[in-house]
Parts: structure tokens; C-alpha cells; sequence
């Protein structure tokens, strides 16, 4: 998402000058209000007098504001301090807990992605699974930061979790220790045949910078030139839409990255490539993208932008779909509302939302023993009650491509753990580079 200052600051400034004249409104809101509006009025009034318990002014408004976001799309929503807290603890990196990005789906807890190496990822949870339990209290129907404080705690503390997954008829029933989280946006290693693995967990502060810094480590490592470069996007539930377009401008000496395109004028902008780093950073080094279905967001404006450009090979699986920008439009000192204001396209006029980024080649991850079951039961963009519909049309047929079996895999994830192989698709692409390097490596990675 995008919180863009300028969006910031005129929304502070309308809100501030329209707060006395909508409460003033409120009060005479039979004489000059739209009969929507005096409907709603109504329908308050009828409450407070008839409901069978007193109710507090604090608890109508909030449904209300509750219950317009949620008829627009499941991006919007209303931040007061506890969500605040919660975006802080996020740009700080460091909290005690499970580890994992969550959001509310009809009531339920669904996994977004949980962080690599995190408590979570090691207890095996997996993006899309869904919590129903919380050392055996069922959580169905808690507001978000509800369920965000259970899950935290003490690290070394142990967590129960009942987890639904698509594809097993029964609940798993998963024991989660609790850590200290120290998110890392970007991780980098140096793989045999001199290959790097960049992986991106998130678009924070900083991501482009750190990425570049990975590029420059990686070549001092190598023993000779590098060999090719594999950006891992997968798992990535996206971020800040600058650091989207700074990571972009890193592999690209010129053209357009993304642009968004809002009902107003002020929301729409178009991102060209700055040369802030005088070109192409690898010049031109062999590249592959790495994507799946919880690539999400930013992830996706960078896989569109070097896909559309060239300049990358994508792999994997069909990302997430959501082709949206939210805006932070300040409503008090610590409310906001978090707000859908634009789409976004790639270089080529290609909208992700609903349909998401098609890989180049489809690679499963055959190295998960649950992974064909998860893609026929995969939750995206285009699951979500409420989502925005994609401007020109997509077939469901479309979004149900990527999960039909492919013949070209047969290997099974018992053959790979014999094989040594942990990361089907991360080997995968691997071998790829190699082979368009020359370089033949028989060991495992």
C-alpha cells in the first residue's frame, strides 16, 4: 500500500474543516440530510430508545463506520490505536509472538503468510490456513487486534492453535512456541556456481537500498563474476509502493515501473525508472523471479515491471491479485481510515487485480507434501467477498489455470526429501541459471 504525504496532508485538512459542519448536520439531520442519511439517523435513534440493553454512542458509530468500509472492498478499514499500535510495531520490526501476517475473512483468522524462520513457519503454518482456535477458545467473530493480542506474548511461551487447511478434512491441532520477531526485510546468499538468492519478506523502509547492498555482498563473494541473480518475492504480502518502485528501478535503466490511476486526479501518478542508480545495477545479469499465491501487492508491481520489461523470467505460482492502493487519510490525532484510492498497472496497461501476475513458467512447489491440495484450495485476491473487479473482464476459467496439474512435474515430495532437495521451486530456478551460465553443478543445494 501507498501512504502517500500529499494524500495525507490534504486529507487532514479536509477532514479538520468539515468535522463541526457534519456534527452540526448530525443534529438537524431530518431537515437537510439526504433520506439515506436520515435513515441511518433514524434507524440510531430507534436503538438507543428501543434495544433491549442500553447502548454506548461509541458502539453504533463504530458499526456504522465498520459496515460502510466493508460494503466497498476488503482492503478498507478504520485504524484507531490499537491498529495504530500495530502499524508502529510492524515498521519497527522487533515484538514478541508468532510471527505471521494475519486478516480477518468473514469472521475467521486467515493466514496471509507467515514470516520465513519465524515461530510460526517452523510449527509449519502456511499462507491461507485459517485459526479457529486459540488454546481450544474459538476466536470466530473477534475483531482483529482481539485475535493479534492472543497471539502475542512472553517469548518461550507455547501457543495452541486449531488450524483449518483446504485439502484435510480434519482441523490440525499445531503447538507454537512464541519468539522475539526480528523482521528482516531482505536476506541474501550466495549459492554453488556462484548464483544469488535475494529474498524479500516484506516492502519496509529501506528494501530498494537493502537489495542493492545484497547485489554489491554477493559479487564480493563470488569467486569470479556473478553468475545470475533469483529475486524470491514468494510469501511476500507487499508493503510500501515506493520501495515497490525503488526495488523495480534497481534492474531497469529506463521506462515506465507502475503507474495508479484513482478516480482523482491528484491519484493518479506514473512511475518512470529514475536511473538513481545510473542504470541497471547487474548490468544485465541472467534474473528470476520467484512468485506464488501470497505474493501480494508490491510483489506484484515488481514482478510486472521486469516482466513487462523483459528483464526478468518470472517462475512459480499465480500471485495474490491485488491490484489496489490504499491510502492513511487522517480522521483524528489516532484514527484514520485506510482507504482503496486507486488501481495500479503495470509498464504494459495490465491491471493484476482479480488475475494477478501469470508466471513465465509454472513451478510448483512439489517439495511441500500439501502444496497441490493448498493451490486447489488457495485463497486470492479474487476469493475475498467484496473485492473490485478487474476493469476488462477475466474468465474464472483464467484464474483457475495455474491450478491444474502440470505433467511436467512428477517428482513427489518424499522422492525430493531423498534427493536432499528442500525448496523444489528455489532449486528449480537455480538449475536454470546455471545452465544458461554453462555451469554444471552436480551437488545439492
Amino acid at each position: 500500500m501507498k501512504f502517500a504525504p500529499m494524500l495525507r496532508a490534504a486529507a487532514l485538512c479536509t477532514a479538520v474543516a468539515l468535522l463541526p459542519a457534519t456534527t452540526a448536520g448530525f443534529a438537524q439531520v431530518e431537515g437537510r440530510a439526504s433520506p439515506e442519511f436520515a435513515r441511518l439517523f433514524a434507524t440510531y435513534q430507534r436503538i438507543k430508545t428501543s434495544y433491549v440493553e442500553p447502548v454506548e454512542d461509541e458502539q453504533l458509530i463504530r458499526g456504522a463506520i465498520d459496515g460502510m468500509l466493508a460494503s466497498l472492498d476488503p482492503h478498507s478499514s478504520y485504524i484507531d490505536g490499537a491498529a495504530f499500535d500495530r502499524l508502529n510495531t510492524m515498521i519497527d520490526g522487533n515484538y514478541q509472538g508468532l510471527g505471521i501476517s494475519i486478516q480477518m475473512d468473514d469472521g475467521l483468522v486467515k493466514v496471509v503468510s507467515p514470516f520465513r524462520g519465524s515461530p510460526a513457519d517452523q510449527a509449519g503454518i502456511k499462507a491461507g490456513d485459517y485459526i479457529s482456535h486459540i488454546n481450544g477458545e474459538l476466536i470466530y467473530g473477534l475483531d482483529i487486534n482481539e485475535a493479534v493480542a492472543q497471539m502475542r506474548g512472553p517469548a518461550g511461551s507455547p501457543i495452541e492453535l486449531t488450524v483449518l487447511r483446504g485439502g484435510h478434512e480434519e482441523p490440525l491441532e499445531l503447538t507454537v512456541i512464541r519468539g522475539v520477531i526480528e523482521l528482516e526485510p531482505v536476506t541474501w546468499e550466495l549459492k554453488q556456481g556462484n548464483i544469488g538468492h535475494i529474498s524479500v519478506n516484506e516492502f519496509s523502509r529501506d528494501v530498494g537500498a537493502d537489495v542493492n547492498r545484497a547485489v554489491i555482498d554477493l559479487r564480493a563473494q563470488a569467486t569470479g563474476q556473478l553468475n545470475g541473480l533469483v529475486l524470491d518475492l514468494r510469501r511476500n504480502p507487499g508493503g510500501s509502493l515506493d520501495e515497490a518502485v525503488a526495488l523495480s528501478d534497481l534492474f531497469l535503466s529506463d521506462g515506465q515501473i507502475v503507474s495508479q490511476r484513482g478516480r482523482n486526479r491528484r491519484d493518479t501518478v506514473y512511475y518512470d525508472s529514475e536511473t538513481v542508480y545510473r542504470g541497471d545495477v547487474t548490468n544485465g545479469l541472467p534474473m528470476i523471479v520467484l512468485i506464488d499465491e501470497g505474493s501480494a501487492s508490491a510483489s506484484e508491481i515488481v514482478a510486472g515491471a521486469l516482466q513487462d520489461h523483459n528483464r526478468a523470467l518470472i517462475m512459480g505460482e499465480r500471485s495474490f491479485g491485488k491490484g489496489s492502493v490504499q491510502t492513511l487519510l487522517p480522521l483524528t490525532r489516532d484514527t484514520a481510515l485506510k482507504l482503496t484510492t486507486a488501481r495500479y498497472y503495470t509498464p504494459a496497461g495490465r491491471s493484476v487485480q482479480e488475475g494477478g501476475i501469470e508466471p513465465d513458467i509454472r513451478v510448483p512447489q512439489l517439495s511441500d507434501p500439501d502444496a497441490e491440495r493448498r493451490q486447489r484450495y488457495a485463497l486470492r485476491e479474487s476469493d475475498l467477498r467484496g473485492h473490485l473487479v478487474n476493469e476488462i473482464g477475466i474468465e474464472d476459467e483464467a484464474l483457475e489455470r495455474d491450478r491444474k496439474e502440470d505433467p511436467r512435474f512428477t517428482l513427489t515430495a518424499e522422492e525430493l526429501e531423498e534427493q536432499g532437495i528442500e525448496d523444489f521451486q528455489l532449486h528449480y530456478a537455480l538449475n536454470a541459471l546455471r545452465r544458461t551460465a554453462g555451469v554444471s553443478i552436480a551437488l545439492r543445494d
